[in-house]
Parts: structure tokens; C-alpha cells; sequence
């Protein structure tokens, strides 16, 4: 089974647990060998086993102990790359147009006064 967003909480618990049975039994450990190695208690393993909340820690515990806590890595990446925020990012690098650069005028010339363009100029 895999897990996924549409999963239920509890649905979810319970095949974490199944996953920690099958790999504590593919090195033949007993539930009490693996709660000594991860230095927890019986109890906790048990329960994680059966897809019970168990304490974050805890969780750590098993699965650096079961040689697993690097798929964690697969599972929460250090930082997610959006697509859509690699693309406004490629856009806000992307020059949209041109500097206008101005032509050196002489010292005396004045520049025209600035208008709106809708004035009505003086007919002559």
C-alpha cells in the first residue's frame, strides 16, 4: 500500500507500523531486541507497530535503529521547488525592456516643456 494525501490518519499510522514490523522482522529481532537497541521501551515499539501515535522521538529512534531515518530525506525535502516559483523567479530575472538612454544635448538647448498630448496647440 502506498501512502498518499487521501489516506486517513489512522489508515496512515497503521501502514507505517506494518512497514516497521516487516523490516524489524527481516533482521530477525525480536520487538524487544529492536526497543533495546533504540534504547525505548517494549511497549512503544508495540504500539508503533500497531499504528498507535507514538512520540516523534520515538519515531527517530526506530528508525535511525532500523537504518531508515535517511528516507526521510525522500519524504520531507529540505526545501520544495514549485515550479510556478521557479518560473516568477526566471521572470523577474528576464528584462522586459531596454534603458532609453539620451543623447547628450548641447549646454544652451532647453528641454520642451512636458504635456499631457490632448492640449490643443494655438493654430497659427
Amino acid at each position: 500500500m502506498h501512502l498518499d494525501e487521501l489516506m486517513t490518519d489512522a489508515a496512515a499510522l497503521a501502514e507505517i507500523g506494518s512497514r516497521l514490523e516487516r523490516h524489524r522482522l527481516g533482521r530477525n529481532w525480536t520487538q524487544a531486541r529492536l526497543a533495546s537497541e533504540a534504547g525505548l521501551g517494549q511497549a512503544t515499539v508495540q504500539r508503533a507497530e500497531r499504528g498507535e501515535s507514538v512520540q516523534m522521538t520515538s519515531m527517530i529512534k526506530l528508525l535511525r535503529t532500523l537504518e531508515l531515518l535517511g528516507g526521510l530525506d525522500l519524504a520531507i525535502p529540505e526545501s520544495i521547488q514549485l515550479p510556478i516559483a521557479e518560473l516568477e523567479r526566471e521572470q523577474r530575472r528576464t528584462r522586459k525592456r531596454a534603458r532609453r538612454h539620451r543623447a547628450a544635448a548641447p549646454a544652451e538647448s532647453q528641454p520642451s516643456p512636458w504635456v499631457w498630448g490632448d492640449e490643443q496647440r494655438p493654430s497659427a
